[in-house]
């Protein structure tokens, strides 16, 4: 599908050519796994990702397809929230329970796009918003402050291996 395609855009348009263009890649800088529904995320140094089990060791795990395979957030929006907050230090990823966590790369950039992290080929496949527990988590004004900056979903294209360290690059249209 053409750049922007799904968001209405023009494909032959100046923005849906902004859209497609060149993203700087970024790096995988933590991995967490959750292994069941409300449990705590175990950090891990690596990982293995399926098409068949998606971010394998984490809940999410066996839903072929799901739009939800993994959910990735960037550190710079942990420091944003954070911010929010009136906090000095970055939110934590064990607090809102993404998978990986990227720096270095818009994960909006990513939106309508396939893209690599380490072994694995990856598809964009929307916003990770906020549940109510945001709060709870992370005091009052929680879910405010992660609005916007929840990170993204994607789906698995090709199961691969992914580490602390990996590139992560947006595949040329």
């Amino acid at each position: 599908m053409a750049a922007g395609a799904r968001r209405g855009i023009n494909p032959d348009s100046p923005l849906a050519r902004l859209i497609a263009g060149p993203m700087r890649p970024g790096r995988l800088v933590w991995i967490g796994l959750r292994p069941a529904r409300r449990a705590a995320l175990n950090s891990v140094e690596r990982a293995q990702i399926t098409v068949e089990a998606g971010l394998v060791g984490d809940h999410y795990a066996g839903r072929p397809g799901g739009p939800r395979q993994v959910t990735l957030i960037q550190a710079e929006d942990l420091a944003a929230i954070a911010g929010f907050l009136g906090r000095d230090e970055p939110a934590s990823p064990f607090d809102l329970r993404r998978n990986p966590v990227v720096e270095g790369i818009n994960l909006l950039g990513l939106s309508d796009k396939r893209f690599r992290i380490g072994g694995a080929l990856l598809e964009a496949t929307g916003g990770c918003h906020p549940c109510s527990r945001m709060n709870d988590i992370l005091g009052e004004g929680g879910y405010n402050a992660v609005r916007g900056r929840g990170g993204l979903t994607a789906r698995v294209i090709e199961g691969g291996e992914i580490a602390v360290g990996d590139a992560v690059a947006a595949l040329s249209p």
